[in-house]
């Protein structure tokens, strides 16, 4: 065989090869769990992988399910016990659900389900109110540290990262983090809502999910827990406010327990298509996320870092004991 022939040939392999992964993954009909309300960042993350899932025809069909409730823990009992090796479910989670597990003393864990990915990072706000009489963070601290009772933070689940930013705010504002008066809530429609009422001091959650309400100058931005400014944000930091307070959330994609490995590989190889696609490139651009696509072994490797990182500040502020 001549080495044109050959050349010839080993393109026709490959080709088929790709044919047939995409054709395989096009015959999938994918459910993605996001163990939350509608309207916060699980949900919006889940239906942003439907979308890109749908508009790059890698699946045949991406249904999102909604399961609400202690920080997505009842969501993540419920994939335990009702997915067991169903290799065409998805589950979104991430930081707020470590935090969470230890929070509720859930009897279930992230070790009973499958690491796939962790997929994006996003900076957390901090907003009042545009008709708030505190115009800084500052005010803001200062208030905390008169009377910290008096000072009440809206954010998503409880021991989640909004949680956990409340309490290191109020440490770093000198007052006792493990007194911090947060209010919990289960969706970011019903947190927003409690900060446009005036129901609640402050807010917290991604830059992504208030940036409209920010621009449209309904809410007053006080300060983001990236290390630099962001970019097209004309909000300063917390650290150049001269306020400890550096904090990420990253969010994540896992299997159903009990997938075979061919399941999983089946799964990551989707997964990597789908945050190599533009249109999950432009979602990213839209919702103000950051790209932090870790796959695999490195995925689970930073996964028990943080768990042990995330259990250690949680003791720290007086969330858990």
């Amino acid at each position: 065989m001549s080495l044109l022939s050959r050349g010839i040939c080993r393109g026709l392999l490959v080709a088929g090869a790709t044919l047939l992964a995409t054709s395989a993954f096009a015959q999938m009909e994918i459910k993605v769990i996001a163990p939350a309300a509608p309207g916060g960042g699980w949900d919006q993350t889940a239906r942003s992988i439907q979308q890109a899932l749908i508009a790059e025809k890698l699946v045949k069909n991406a249904q999102v399910i909604n399961i609400a409730g202690a920080g997505g823990t009842v969501g993540l009992a419920q994939f335990v016990n009702g997915a067991k090796g169903d290799g065409n479910q998805l589950m979104v989670n991430g930081f707020v659900m470590v935090g969470a597990i230890l929070m509720n003393k859930s009897p279930v864990s992230l070790s009973q389900i499958t690491p796939i990915a962790r997929i994006t990072e996003e900076t957390q706000v901090m907003v009042v109110p545009a008709n708030s009489p505190i115009k800084t963070a500052k005010d803001l601290a200062e208030l905390v540290k008169k009377d910290v009772a008096k000072v009440t933070f809206a954010g998503g689940s409880a021991g989640g990262v909004d949680h956990i930013m409340a309490a290191l705010f109020v440490g770093a504002a000198g007052a006792d983090a493990s007194k911090v008066n947060y209010v919990a809530f289960s969706g970011g429609g019903e947190s927003l809502a409690a900060i446009l009422g005036g129901k609640v001091t402050a807010g917290i959650s991604g830059y992504g999910e208030y940036e409209g309400q920010i621009k449209a100058g309904k809410l007053r931005a006080i300060g983001v827990t990236s290390p630099q400014r962001l970019p097209n944000a004309d909000v300063p930091t917390f650290k150049e406010l001269s306020i400890d307070l550096v904090l990420t959330n990253w969010r994540s994609v896992f299997g159903a327990p009990g997938i075979s490995d061919a399941q999983k590989k089946t799964l990551a190889e989707l997964v990597d298509k789908l945050v190599k696609s533009n249109s999950w490139k432009d979602i990213l651009k839209q919702k103000g996320w950051d790209d932090a696509y870790l796959p695999g072994e490195p995925f689970a490797k930073f996964l028990a870092d943080e768990q042990t990182r995330v259990g250690n500040v949680m003791k720290t502020v007086g969330l858990v004991k």
